[in-house]
C-alpha cells in the first residue's frame, strides 16, 4: 500500500461495488464482479498497466461490461428461479453483520431503494447499464457506449427509455419520519394480530411479494389486495409466535426484520403513499440475508 499506484487502484473498490450493486441488485453478485474486475487488472503485465492513463476508468469499463454479461445470463437463471425474485436488501450501517461497514461498501441513497431497484429489474440489460451509468453516475454517453458496445446515440435512447419507466413508476413519497410511523403502526398491528388495523394501513390495491428462492417456505406468487395481505400476515403471526419483529432501515427506508432466536429470517421493505402501504417486499431467501447480523435492540 506504500505504492501510490496500488492505493489508487484499491481506492476504487467502493465505487465499483456501488456501481455493481445498482446494476445487479445483488450484493453477492456485485462482490463477484469486484473480484473478477481486479483479477483482470492484475492479469495485465506491468507494461500493459503502465499504458493505461486512468486505471479508475479502466476498472469501471471492465466492471460495467462484466455486469452487462451477468445481467444477460441472469434472465435465464431467473426463469428457473423458484417463486418471485426481488433484489437483495441492504441494512443500515448500524445493522451490518460482519465485514466492513456498509458505508464503505454501498451508499444508501435514492438509487438503491427497493422500489427503484425493482423498476431497474424490468429493464433490458443495455437499458439498465446505460441509465445507471449516465443518470446515476453521470458518465458521458461516449463512455457509456464504450461499455455497452453501442453507439452514443443508441445509449442515449436506451437511457431515455429507462427514464420513462422510472417516471411512470414514481410515487408521491411521504417524508421518511412519517413513513417510519406507518411501518411502525404496521408492526404493532401485526404483533397484536389486529386485522382491521392492518387493513386500514394497507392501500386497497396493495401488493406483497416474497422471495424464498425455493429454500424456505413462502408464497410463490404476489399477494394482491389489502385484506388478503392482512390475512396472510396474521396467519404468519399465528403459526410462528416465536418471531420477534424489529423496526429497521432497509435500503435506506423504514422497514421491518423478523427474527427467530436472534437470527434474521425475513427482511421487509415498504413503499408508502398517502399514509398507506402500497408495496411490501419480503425477503426470505437465507442466501440474500447474509449481510444481516443477529438482532440487537429494537429501535422504537
Amino acid at each position: 500500500m506504500a505504492d501510490p499506484g496500488v492505493h489508487a487502484i484499491v481506492s476504487e473498490q467502493r465505487h465499483l461495488l456501488n456501481l455493481a450493486y445498482r446494476l445487479l441488485g445483488s450484493l453477492a453478485d456485485a462482490e463477484d464482479v469486484l473480484q473478477e474486475t481486479y483479477a483482470r487488472w492484475y492479469a495485465l503485465s506491468p507494461d500493459q498497466r503502465d499504458t493505461i492513463e486512468s486505471p479508475g476508468a479502466w476498472l469501471t469499463r471492465v466492471a460495467g461490461r462484466i455486469c452487462l454479461d451477468v445481467l444477460g445470463s441472469a434472465r435465464a437463471r431467473r426463469e428457473r428461479y423458484v417463486g418471485e425474485w426481488i433484489p437483495e436488501p441492504l441494512p443500515d450501517r448500524e445493522e451490518w453483520g460482519g465485514g466492513p461497514d456498509p458505508a464503505d461498501r454501498v451508499t444508501l441513497d435514492e438509487s438503491v431503494t427497493m422500489a427503484f431497484l425493482v423498476v431497474l429489474e424490468q429493464m433490458t440489460p443495455a437499458e439498465r447499464v446505460s441509465f445507471v451509468l449516465h443518470d446515476v453516475y453521470r458518465f458521458p454517453f461516449a463512455e457509456v457506449a464504450d461499455i455497452v458496445g453501442r453507439s452514443p446515440a443508441a445509449c442515449r435512447q436506451l437511457a431515455t427509455s429507462a427514464r420513462r419507466r422510472i417516471r411512470a413508476s414514481r410515487r408521491d413519497e411521504i417524508p421518511a419520519a412519517r413513513q417510519a410511523d406507518v411501518v411502525r403502526d404496521f408492526k404493532q398491528a401485526w404483533e397484536a394480530q389486529d386485522i382491521q388495523a392492518l387493513i386500514a394501513l394497507l392501500d386497497p390495491a396493495a401488493i406483497m411479494i416474497a422471495d424464498g428462492g425455493g429454500q424456505v417456505g413462502t408464497v410463490l406468487k404476489p399477494v394482491a389486495g389489502r385484506e388478503q395481505i392482512a390475512r396472510y400476515v396474521i396467519g404468519i403471526a399465528k403459526i410462528a409466535p416465536d418471531l420477534t419483529i424489529l423496526a429497521r432501515t432497509v435500503n435506506g427506508r423504514p422497514g421491518l426484520v423478523a427474527t427467530r432466536d436472534d437470527v434474521a429470517v425475513t427482511v421487509a421493505a415498504f413503499e408508502v403513499e398517502n399514509d398507506q402501504i402500497t408495496r411490501i417486499w419480503a425477503m426470505r431467501n437465507p442466501e440474500k440475508l447474509k449481510p444481516w447480523r443477529t438482532a440487537g435492540q429494537d429501535q422504537d
